[in-house]
């Protein structure tokens, strides 16, 4: 097995959810999955700065999700609240569906790997924020929960 060659941080600016406009603070991660060259999973590491959180809180519909933290500490918001220090894991079957995020409350930067399942078609439901989103290949479909149509892209 080679060597993988991973990139430099890349840091990423404040974002903007397209359809809700929620903002999300600036972090920073560092791709390995598409380093190697992985198709089937994503893997990449990622830096949580204090006061950041994660994403929206969300599940998806057939993607798996895993995390094990590195360095510092993370709040895991799911229906309740989990603390996350270095050594520690949480992970997500595909389907089911416990809305998470992580936070950063702490003074200093957090850093956790993260892998996942690559599926071409998801469901990510975003149970605070009535959004559900339909992903097909790079096509997005906003809807709220009640299946109405917020947008395209």
């Amino acid at each position: 097995m080679p060597k993988v060659t991973i990139g430099d941080w890349v840091e990423e600016p404040e974002y903007v959810h397209p359809a809700i406009g929620a903002r999300l603070a600036p972090y920073a991660h560092r791709a390995i999955g598409d380093a190697a060259g992985l198709t089937q999973f994503g893997v990449h590491l990622e830096r949580l700065y204090p006061g950041a959180q994660s994403s929206l809180r969300h599940w998806h519909s057939h993607e798996d999700e895993m995390i094990y933290v590195l360095e510092g500490e993370v709040v895991l918001v799911e229906d309740g609240e989990t603390a996350l220090r270095a050594g520690d894991a949480a992970a997500w079957r595909a389907g089911d569906p416990v809305g998470h995020r992580l936070e950063n409350r702490s003074d200093r930067p957090a850093v956790y790997l993260v892998a996942g399942t690559r599926a071409a078609h998801d469901v990510v439901s975003y149970p605070d924020d009535d959004l559900v989103t339909t992903r097909d290949g790079a096509r997005r479909r906003y809807e709220r929960a009640d299946g109405s149509l917020i947008g395209e892209r």
